[in-house]
């Protein structure tokens, strides 16, 4: 693969070696994993909710989650970023997903649900390299964690995340310096053609210009033709 993919384009290269398993070691499991990243200010989680509503209202069971998760570690990966800071930071963080695919994820998916995770992986290889600490770190560190059947990335010009972090607030340390917004999807992109070598199935879409409902419109879709392929039963 040469250059970056284009927007509103879907990835499916051979797996690589780098991440770990792919969705089919769980093909006993009747669920669909989906995950949503990309910059903050992008959109993500108003996404998430939308796509949440858009498959209930078409009579799909959905299970919406988030992470760092709402466990007590999850919490602490979240909440305390002040205090944690490069290695330490990621092991949380990775510590969180596991204990989340554990505990949650996995349980969702065996029971048939289409799962919509708010970051994933692609998160980790952004904020913790903004964090300082090496891709290959990041990468032994998530080797084991189970590759979604779609990982979806926002994407979104810089100044607009600027803005729209300005309205809502910082969430986090990662979200206060304006200067590290480029730096931040410029790492998107890169992480993009390093998640596709590694078997990850992806779906960008630019969220500059496009309400949420729009997107959930074009995302949706995907979302059901996975369903159909392991022909997930609807809710009850």
């Amino acid at each position: 693969m040469t250059g970056h993919p284009r927007q509103d384009e879907q990835i499916d290269l051979p797996a690589g070696s780098e991440i770990g398993r792919e969705a089919g070691d769980r093909a006993s499991q009747p669920g669909v994993f989906v995950t949503v990243d990309g910059p903050g200010g992008a959109g993500k989680s108003t996404l998430v909710e939308h796509l949440q509503r858009w498959l209930a209202d078409r009579g799909h069971a959905v299970h919406a989650t988030t992470e760092p998760s709402r466990a007590t570690l999850g919490q602490i990966a979240r909440y305390r970023t002040d205090t944690y800071h490069g290695h330490a930071l990621a092991c949380l963080v990775a510590a969180d997903r596991y204990h989340h695919l554990a505990s949650e994820i996995l349980p969702a998916l065996a029971a048939g649900k289409i799962v919509l995770c708010d970051r994933y992986v692609a998160s980790s290889y952004v904020l913790q390299r903004l964090d300082g600490v090496s891709m290959e770190f990041i990468q032994a560190l998530n080797a084991d964690a189970d590759l979604p059947d779609l990982a979806v990335i926002l994407t979104a010009n810089p100044v607009a995340t600027s803005e729209r972090i300005a309205r809502r607030g910082a969430h986090t340390r990662f979200e206060t310096d304006s200067d590290l917004h480029r730096r931040e999807a410029d790492l998107y992109q890169d992480s993009v053609t390093l998640l596709a070598a590694a078997g990850y199935r992806l779906l960008m879409v630019d969220s500059t210009a496009q309400r949420p409902e729009q997107i959930a419109d074009q995302v949706g879709p995907r979302i059901v033709s996975l369903t159909q392929r392991v022909s997930l039963p609807p809710t009850a």
